[in-house]
């Protein structure tokens, strides 16, 4: 079956010459599911040992990390010489242009800060953010979806999607593969293996694998940027940068079996 991307209106709300836009409510989508599964969790998995109040610090943190780290991320690991010539404009980010390896680096970062003010083993924060960040994703390509933006390569097979704004080829809609493996099944798979005591490290190991994994694999269906092209080995830089995440979990998980975080 061969569908037509909607081309919806990428502003939700017209309010006047000010407008919301929907991926900035996508971005609230996972803020609001961060804090209404972390309540939960606290309440009904008390090995973690968190309060509601260090829930509402964590998304300051958590939030600053991912702007932050996401945008400083795109400058840095997909148009370094661009920005360089125009320093300026790393601040425009309403032109578009988040990376998530940089603001899953933002993150690690934020919640190195996180642990100042609520002492405890950075590992064990870790653990207890994991199964809430993958609703988030799994909204964030949602919204890329509704932008009609990084979409797939040509395919030649039953299945596909016309992106007018790109051109009239056949193409995979990868932002739908993405949510459903980096937001449904990630987070399916977090919460089921949250839903009991673990050894310090293992649910950030199985982020790492899963998350590192998926994207890895959907990048095959992914159109690469045009700036960029595929690097080394035939790869894109999604893949170069989620090969470590999925080589450093697999060892995590092992590391944490063995009570090595403890």
């Amino acid at each position: 079956m061969i569908f037509t991307h909607p081309q919806f209106d990428p502003t939700a709300i017209h309010l006047g010459s000010f407008g919301i836009h929907w991926y900035g409510l996508m971005y609230l989508t996972g803020f609001v599911a961060f804090l209404l599964l972390g309540r939960y969790q606290v309440k009904h998995k008390p090995w973690f040992n968190w309060s509601e109040a260090m829930i509402d610090d964590a998304l300051f943190y958590g939030a600053l990390g991912v702007i932050l780290g996401g945008r400083l991320g795109y400058v840095v690991f997909y148009q370094a010489s661009y920005f360089i010539q125009h320093p300026l404009e790393i601040f425009a980010v309403w032109q578009g242009g988040m990376s998530f390896h940089g603001g899953f680096i933002g993150v690690l970062v934020a919640m190195f800060l996180f642990n100042k003010k609520h002492p405890q083993p950075w590992l064990t924060t870790m653990d207890f953010i994991a199964p809430l960040v993958p609703i988030g994703l799994g909204a964030g390509r949602m919204g890329n979806f509704i932008n009609g933006e990084l979409w797939g390569r040509v395919t030649d097979g039953s299945f596909g999607m016309i992106f007018p704004q790109a051109d009239n080829l056949v193409r995979h809609p990868s932002q739908l593969y993405e949510f459903a493996l980096e937001g449904v099944v990630l987070f399916i798979l977090l919460w089921w293996f949250s839903n009991k005591q673990r050894p310090t490290g293992a649910i950030s190991a199985l982020f790492l694998i899963g998350y590192g994994g998926f994207r890895f694999i959907v990048e095959y269906a992914r159109q690469p940027d045009d700036f960029l092209g595929l690097l080394g080995l035939g790869l894109s830089m999604g893949q170069w940068l989620s090969l470590p995440m999925v080589l450093v979990g697999i060892w995590m998980l092992r590391a944490a079996y063995q009570k090595r975080f403890e």
